[in-house]
């Protein structure tokens, strides 16, 4: 599937961009003729686009994203789409998930997906920090209009409060000598390129042959950090499922285990509804199921995917069904 991405000089690249999970999320989410239907995080627009074609002719999407050239890229791609209506583009963050669509009347819908990952032309791009593979001035950040950056944070925060962050969301276990060496190198200069902190890095943790990068990690628990991604994802969940009609659904594709462990808890707390204590004889809060599940088990990239795509080896895909 093509897409588009920024050189350097901010010109307009094509390139080749591969959903995660396309079939299997589209085949659980079974769009339809007249249905409506939202992709949270448009990124490459991979799954708007196949949304919009599996709901030929009169299917609509809603395509919401935080990063501005995500939406621009999707205007090049899909023109034809947002000149017939079919598909509308709007910038924010899918923690506001139910308030952006209620502002645009779209309202409820049968289908929304949530690719909680990066996009390919983010981890390409030096522009924002994404990649500890290129040098570039330590963003992060999803929407640059607000919020800290990740040198704001690498650069302000006190030793311990860094390495909490770390720890908590890379699962960094060497998370307190980083931040001991981050808190030395900043004294004499602030850390602000993408190279500069993976070198740092590197001097604490030792890579091995065939092992993920040493600062992996790192650059993780910062994304995460910056962009608040799992208080937003913990705020959406229920948001879009609220926004689901009755038989809509609702796929989340997660990258690592803390968003995964969200989305499972979430899904089996409204497919059980009642949230009285276990020693209760009866339920006593009337609180009936919203959801069931359609994936026991998170459905995962076959052999043949991770060979085309192989950032597709830690997508997990989980989906539900609005009753």
């Amino acid at each position: 599937m093509t897409t588009v991405h920024q050189d350097k000089q901010g010109s307009i690249l094509p390139t080749l961009h591969q959903s995660v999970l396309p079939e299997e999320t589209l085949r659980l989410l079974a769009p339809h003729s007249g249905g409506r239907y939202i992709d949270g995080t448009v990124g490459g627009a991979g799954h708007t686009q196949l949304l919009l074609e599996r709901s030929l002719p009169d299917g609509q999407v809603l395509g919401i994203d935080a990063d501005e050239e995500a939406l621009a890229r999707a205007r090049l791609l899909l023109p034809q789409e947002i000149a017939s209506g079919r598909l509308q583009l709007l910038h924010g963050n899918f923690a506001q998930i139910e308030q952006d669509a209620l502002s645009m009347a779209f309202a409820p819908v049968d289908g929304i997906v949530l690719d909680l990952g990066l996009s390919s032309d983010q981890l390409a791009g030096s522009a924002r920090g994404f990649s500890f593979s290129v040098d570039g001035p330590l963003d992060m950040r999803f929407d640059t209009t607000e919020g800290q950056s990740a040198a704001d944070l690498v650069n302000e925060l006190d030793e311990a409060d860094l390495a909490n962050v770390l720890y908590r969301y890379g699962e960094e276990r060497r998370s307190r000598a980083i931040a001991r060496r981050i808190v030395l190198a900043r004294r004499q200069a602030p850390i602000t390129r993408t190279s500069q902190l993976a070198e740092l890095i590197a001097k604490v943790v030792h890579g091995h042959p065939g092992g993920i990068h040493p600062a992996t990690r790192t650059f993780q628990a910062l994304r995460i950090a910056v962009n608040a991604e799992l208080s937003n994802l913990e705020l959406a969940l229920p948001q879009a499922i609220r926004l689901l009609s009755s038989g809509g659904r609702l796929a989340v594709i997660s990258f690592h285990s803390l968003e995964d462990r969200i989305v499972k808890q979430t899904f089996l707390a409204e497919e059980r509804g009642c949230i009285c204590p276990p020693e209760f004889p009866a339920c006593v809060c009337g609180r009936a199921p919203r959801l069931r599940i359609l994936t026991r088990h998170p459905v995962m990239a076959s052999d043949e995917e991770l060979a085309r795509n192989p950032r597709s080896r830690s997508a997990k895909l989980r989906v539900a069904e609005r009753i």
